[in-house]
């Protein structure tokens, strides 16, 4: 199943949950199976009063975890043109209440985002209590690549990010690092790599009956102070007034066109992000748009129900499958996207993307009961 559970007890009895997503070779890459194994076992830790606290962790030295596991789910797309595949509605259903139980979980849960932390990894980290960030940690909603748009919460986050940050990392796929997390208020601690044991250790060592936030804030606050040295200058904050003038239009084809113009800017970063996007899906654009004006004055329950419509309308239009078959199928880096022009998008089908194509009432509707 590529996920390994453990539980290890402190000096005073109690126990710590480890969860560890162990698919290395695909970068931890979340499957339906892994998603439902780890939300089986994170609702039976929160009942279990000896277990005090949870961390969560990816294997291997890359990634903590680079997205969900979309080939399975694009395979199954193809062989069902223009339909939402039972395997899609599973599997997003799954995911988006995993994360939605993250963020609304009763005990301290530890994400260590070390690497590439991608797509629905953000999810994961987003969800977490306590998220810490590392020297190699690269995080992005890069879903413009692939024809889909950033989810498992993206809508939230990205949408309460500083002026337009969250629009232009949306739209670019652009990469943030360890200290961009913190300065974005996606990361709460920033750790050394190396300093993982060290963290479990000290958990080990708590006295879990008294004063545990004190103590979980003083032992983290610890060991940043040993890190901190290492932290990577900031990429997107420092840039964040050139970005906030640039994306001050009205409407999705002029912030394409905006964008677009920095391919022959010097900084090197900004060059990059927008190749990103001139490579990426003018569907995509569009949604990013849409969405996140719209989760501005969303719940975060409302955020997911929204995120679970699109994500199945995606599976109903070809530009999804058509970036997975050339991003991580054929590897010919080459989308040929149905509408390739960002000015030609329909509306209509834009706003399609927003409306239910089930009877009766949403999937994720208990969500907004909890």
């Amino acid at each position: 199943m590529n996920l390994h559970f453990e539980e290890l007890t402190g000096t005073d009895g109690a126990r710590i949950g480890i969860a560890t997503l162990d698919a290395e070779k695909s970068l931890n890459a979340l499957s339906l199976p892994m998603i439902n194994a780890m939300r089986d076992k994170l609702d039976a830790w929160a009942k279990e009063p000896q277990i005090v606290c949870v961390l969560l962790r990816g294997n291997g030295i890359k990634a903590f975890c680079a997205g969900g596991e979309v080939r399975s789910l694009v395979e199954a797309c193809r062989a069902h043109p223009g339909e939402v595949p039972t395997l899609a509605a599973h599997f997003f259903n799954s995911e988006y209440r995993l994360d939605f139980s993250l963020h609304t979980y009763p005990k301290p849960l530890i994400c260590w985002g070390h690497g590439y932390v991608l797509g629905g990894g953000m999810g994961l980290l987003q969800g977490a209590s306590i998220r810490i960030v590392t020297p190699s940690s690269r995080l992005a909603m890069p879903e413009i690549s692939i024809g889909l748009y950033p989810d498992v919460g993206a809508s939230w986050f990205l949408s309460r990010l500083p002026g337009k940050l969250g629009l232009f990392l949306g739209l670019t796929g652009a990469h943030m690092n360890g200290r961009d997390a913190i300065d974005l208020d996606l990361a709460d601690r920033f750790l050394l790599d190396e300093q993982q044991q060290e963290l479990i250790e000290g958990l080990l060592q708590l006295n879990w009956q008294e004063q545990t936030p004190m103590q979980l804030n003083s032992l983290l606050k610890a060991l940043q102070q040993k890190a901190v040295a290492q932290m990577p200058e900031a990429q997107w904050l420092p840039r964040r007034q050139q970005i906030d003038e640039l994306l001050d239009v009205s409407d999705v084809r002029c912030a394409w066109k905006a964008i677009v113009t920095l391919l022959d800017h010097t900084d090197m970063l900004l060059n990059r992000a927008a190749r990103n996007l001139i490579e990426g899906s003018p569907l995509t654009a569009h949604l990013v748009w849409e969405q996140i004006k719209r989760a501005r004055h969303m719940s975060l329950a409302q955020v997911f129900e929204m995120e679970y419509t699109l994500s199945l309308n995606c599976c109903r239009h070809p530009e999804f499958s058509e970036g997975v078959r050339a991003r991580l199928i054929d590897k010919d880096q080459k989308p040929r996207w149905h509408w390739p022009d960002v000015n030609n998008v329909p509306d209509a089908v834009v706003d399609a993307h927003f409306h239910k194509i089930w009877e009766g009432r949403h999937p994720l509707a208990d969500l907004s009961e909890y």
